[in-house]
């Protein structure tokens, strides 16, 4: 029997504050005719806030969940809470909310407010004297343009460094004061504006698939591959060597493999052919639908 320690681990989340004003109920998403235009489908991302880069093992990389995402319906999806045991679940935990045309409105205020249309780009590792550091990146989509925003080593400075201009220092800290504040939704949007939080399961999902690795310590039930094409030719080469990516989509991802992912760990063989791999599962954002 093993003995698995689980502490809590939470996540980051996020979102933003602003103030521009239109009712609708939660899930619609036509701004007023006063309001920020936004795109408005469930598929449309409007802004997101993600991670590249930095220290990280790169298979890490692969099943990373953007801090934050909003999309044009309202939905705003987050990582979840992660239980910190060994082996971790095989899903990573996901949330989403819904907020109302109001809210969107007020995110995109504060957006705004933080620089997301400078297209800024505060990258340069010299002027922070920090290695190794991840670099944020912000894309927000409004009025029908896209602006990106790169930030190195969000976060990580106390204080301006010699090197760097106070123009710079203040945008980065207007940029960490966004990524704060949308992490506290329901502490500043307007009340009745935000849903209840939810697991997010997502239509479909990203596999990667390669040769399994056992723990000597461990010895993890099998769960045999249920779906064509086999695990020996599934998906195709990722930058990770020894890697392969696909996607399971529709009811073969809801109604066959989910349920098992639901169940399995990152340790879980999982057989196909008389081989064993390993299958680490990541969930397809509504505006993706391959690797």
């Amino acid at each position: 029997m093993k003995a698995r320690i689980i502490v809590a681990v939470a996540a980051l989340c996020v979102v933003a504050a602003g103030c521009a004003k239109a009712t609708t109920t939660p899930g619609s998403s036509s701004p007023s005719s006063t309001g920020i235009a936004h795109a408005s489908g469930a598929g449309d991302l409007v802004i997101q806030i993600s991670n590249e880069g930095g220290f990280v093992a790169p298979s890490y990389t692969l099943t990373a969940i953007p801090q934050f995402s909003l999309f044009g319906d309202g939905s705003v999806i987050t990582g979840g809470v992660e239980p910190a045991i060994y082996p971790g679940p095989a899903l990573p935990s996901t949330n989403v909310q819904v907020v109302t045309e109001e809210g969107i409105q007020a995110i995109l205020q504060a957006a705004i407010d933080a620089g997301l249309k400078d297209g800024a780009d505060h990258t340069d590792l010299g002027s922070t004297g920090i290695a190794d550091a991840p670099t944020t990146v912000f894309t927000f989509d409004a009025d029908g343009v896209t602006h990106t925003v790169k930030v190195y080593a969000l976060g990580m400075l106390s204080e301006r460094p010699a090197g760097m201009s106070a123009e710079e220092f203040h945008a980065r800290q207007a940029l960490q004061d966004f990524t704060s504040k949308v992490a506290r939704l329901e502490s500043w949007l307007p009340a009745g504006s935000v849903g209840a939080t939810q697991p997010f399961v997502g239509a479909g999902a990203r596999l990667y698939v390669s040769d399994y690795q056992p723990d000597p310590q461990l010895t993890e039930p099998a769960k045999a591959w249920p779906l064509d094409p086999p695990l020996a030719s599934f998906g195709t080469p990722t930058d990770v060597m020894g890697t392969r990516c696909g996607v399971v989509s529709g009811t073969d991802w809801t109604d066959t493999l989910l349920p098992m992912a639901q169940s399995a760990n990152a340790l879980t063989p999982w057989t196909s052919d008389g081989s064993r791999y390993a299958i680490s599962f990541r969930p397809l954002m509504p505006n993706e639908t391959t690797c």
